[in-house]
């Protein structure tokens, strides 16, 4: 039996916060209406062999959707703390499939991970590492021209529900 190989490679990213004036409830009220819930009928349609359908599908659905949350507030409780925090990953299939295509690693990052929190005063803030510093370390020019479109995308979205 032989061991694994095992590499490691010192990655650099970008970490953004979008703080708000506006209360925790108003701006998750906001990014929710804003971003549908990714419609999974498409993971059906391909594990039945209909990718163009499953492409059809995609390609309909909205530039950003929400693919998930978790409750990380709720989660603190188990440390005797009262916090506001529910973690998004948002993204889109056919925009991951432009990037892992390319490199396949990049599923690492796709979909991209979005924490809103509220702070003491009940503002609320989003937090969230640049797309295009986390995809950019493949140094791939077709991942880091997609990773681009999908920061400028996923800002535009947090920014107008903070707002």
């Amino acid at each position: 039996m032989t061991n694994p190989e095992i590499s490691s490679v010192p990655v650099t990213t970008e970490h953004v916060t979008i703080r708000s004036a506006k209360p925790f409830e108003a701006v998750r009220t906001a990014l929710e209406a804003a971003l549908p819930k990714l419609d999974n009928a498409y993971v059906q349609l391909l594990a039945s062999g209909k990718v163009e359908a499953a492409r059809d599908l995609l390609g309909r659905q909205a530039p950003l959707s929400i693919f998930g949350t978790r409750n990380h507030g709720q989660l603190l409780q188990i440390a005797g703390l009262q916090r506001r925090a529910i973690q998004y990953d948002i993204g889109n299939p056919l925009t991951a499939s432009m990037m892992t295509r390319h490199v396949l690693s990049s599923a690492l990052y796709a979909p991209i991970r979005v924490l809103l929190s509220e702070d003491q005063d009940g503002r609320a803030a989003f937090e969230y590492d640049r797309p295009r510093a986390s995809f950019g370390q493949f140094g791939d020019k077709d991942v880091d021209a997609v990773a681009g479109e999908l920061d400028g995308r996923l800002q535009e979205v947090l920014v107008a529900a903070a707002t």
